[in-house]
């Protein structure tokens, strides 16, 4: 699956935001580590039950005003590849 992803520009004093709008809370902060935020919310995801959201249009979320001037990006996503949960 291809998830759009949010990308806020960050400054010299602030690091860029990456944002999964399709899986609500899956967020960076930081230069890397969005691989890590979705595998994250994936395991816990799948740990606790729940499916998977289906991606939505990117054309869809650039018209909401919360993500005016981010850039726009896509990353796949292979729900199989997720790590095994710790027993």
């Amino acid at each position: 699956m291809k998830y759009p992803i949010a990308i806020e520009p960050g400054s010299s004093k602030t690091a860029w935001g990456v944002i999964v709008p399709d899986l609500p809370g899956c967020v960076s902060a930081a230069d890397g580590g969005m691989d890590e935020a979705i595998e994250l919310w994936i395991e816990m995801a799948l740990d606790d039950g729940k499916d998977l959201p289906k991606p939505s249009l990117v054309t869809d979320l650039q018209k909401k005003k919360e993500f005016k001037g981010f850039i726009w990006a896509t990353v796949e996503i292979n729900p199989a590849s997720a790590p095994d949960p710790i027993l």
